[in-house]
């Protein structure tokens, strides 16, 4: 097996529907907080992503 291949196919299909889920959120909730006139929580909401993107 080569380095760059995926384990099995069920691996790839959970990657993948993780990755969908995940920028799913980061798109939509942005849009929904700001049209419902929440904005004030975008700010946190920012920071809390980068804040949790660090480790990765």
């Amino acid at each position: 097996m080569a380095e760059n291949e995926w384990g099995s196919n069920m691996s790839f299909i959970l990657a993948m529907i993780g990755s969908a889920v995940g920028l799913g959120n980061i798109w939509r909730y942005p849009y929904v907080l700001y049209s419902n006139g929440g904005g004030a929580f975008y700010i946190p909401y920012i920071v809390a992503i980068l804040l949790m993107g660090i480790p990765f």
